[in-house]
This record gives structure tokens, C-alpha cells and sequence, in this order.
């Protein structure tokens, strides 16, 4: 199986005045294309730090990235934004959507600031709305959806521009359980028949035992590798 994703070494420190703090302490992973993966860890284990060197975020203090065979560690941020905008695709506890636009809107947009014609990117967004249940829902804005139908919006989204990576982070955090599991359904169902790599920070156990593989981590560590 091809790996998308490798990890060597990396660190991540912050300076909080004159004292530095290690979120990441050495970690070395290897992600596999087409696999669902959770990360898992208590508050501060550096979780949110690994998605963000992951999604090109933000670059390591020491340690090498690779994403498609690619050193992303080494471009400068331009070059990174670039890799972010054309090859993942975020899901956020959040939603991030633009309140102003209906859910059409927000999923088209995407995709013209990629290049795309209007007409090009309006036929996609509502295939992807229809997949992901919101057909019928396209022409509202987000104020007038429930917390489940915005991050319906947000996956399609994601997945419109055909990314090789998702990056979700707690996308069930402001959900109920049920509807947070029907979430978690429709990102099974991309990664089943899309074969995209999903990598998702989960606290809930339900929600992570849904992956292929779990990651946890204690203390900028990773505890108990992919399995």
C-alpha cells in the first residue's frame, strides 16, 4: 500500500516567554493512501500540533514531512498553501463556513478560487450536496441548517476539489451522538468509494473505533502506533 504521508522526527516548539514548550517530541508515523485514521490524546498531548504538520499548517521546528513523495518541510509558505488549496481538504469542529453564502455557495467557491468556471463549479457542489444528503438544502445558508447540515456542507466541500488527504478535526464535537455518527458515516462512505485518506482528532472512542488505524499520543509521544 502506497504511503501519502510520512513523518521523521518531527518536533514542534513554542516559545511562552522565556520558556520553551515541546508539543511535539519526536514523532516518526507512516500514513498509508486510502486508509481512515483517528488521533487520539488527552488535552495538550499534541494533537492539534500533529494535524497542523500534517495539513501544512505549519512546519516543523525540526524533522522532515513528506505528502505524496513530496519534502513539504522544506517550501517556503506560498508553496504550502498551494499543496493545502489542491490536495486537502479540511473538515473543522467549527464548520468555518461563510455565513452570507447559501450551502451551493460555500462548496462552489472553493472551487473557483481554484480556476474553476462557474458553471463547472455550481455542477459539483450539487453532486457533492446530493451525496452527502442536502440536495434538497442547497439553496439555504447556513443559518438556516442545523449543526448536521452544515457539516454535511463542510464535507462537501472538503471533498469537491478532490483532495488525496481530509483533515477533520472533532468533526462530531458539536454534534449529538447520533447525528455526530451519521457524520462519521458519510466520511467512511468518501474514504470507501473515493479511496481519500481520512485523518480525523477524535476524543470519542465510538468515533474513533469507526477508522482503520488509531494513533494516540501522551505528551507530544505517540503511546500506541497505528494499528
Amino acid at each position: 500500500m502506497t504511503t501519502i504521508i510520512a513523518l521523521e522526527g518531527i518536533r514542534k516548539e513554542f516559545r511562552l516567554g522565556t520558556t520553551t514548550i515541546a508539543a511535539l517530541r519526536g514523532i516518526d508515523l507512516e500514513l498509508k493512501k486510502g486508509r481512515y485514521y483517528s488521533i487520539m490524546g488527552p488535552s495538550g498531548s499534541g494533537k492539534s500540533s500533529l494535524l497542523h504538520v500534517l495539513g501544512c499548517m505549519d512546519t516543523p521546528t525540526k524533522g522532515k514531512v513528506w505528502l505524496n513523495g513530496r519534502q513539504v518541510h522544506i517550501l517556503n509558505q506560498r508553496q504550502r498553501t498551494r499543496i493545502r488549496a489542491e490536495e486537502i481538504g479540511f473538515v473543522f469542529q467549527a464548520f468555518h463556513l461563510n455565513p452570507i453564502l447559501t450551502a451551493m455557495e460555500n462548496v462552489a467557491i472553493t472551487l473557483r478560487f481554484m480556476g474553476e468556471s462557474k458553471r463547472s463549479a455550481q455542477k459539483k457542489a450539487k453532486y457533492w450536496l446530493q451525496r452527502v444528503g442536502l440536495g434538497a438544502r442547497s439553496s439555504h445558508r447556513p443559518s438556516a441548517l442545523s449543526g448536521g447540515e452544515r457539516q454535511r456542507v463542510a464535507i462537501a466541500r472538503a471533498i469537491a476539489k478532490n483532495p488525496s488527504v481530509i483533515l477533520a478535526d472533532e468533526p462530531t464535537g458539536n454534534l449529538d451522538s447520533k447525528t455526530g455518527m451519521d457524520i462519521i458515516d458519510i466520511l467512511r462512505d468518501i474514504n470507501q468509494k473515493e479511496g481519500t485518506t481520512i485523518i480525523q482528532v477524535t476524543h470519542d472512542p465510538e468515533v474513533a473505533n469507526r477508522s482503520d488505524s488509531i494513533c494516540t499520543l501522551r505528551d507530544g509521544l505517540i503511546i500506541d502506533g497505528t494499528h
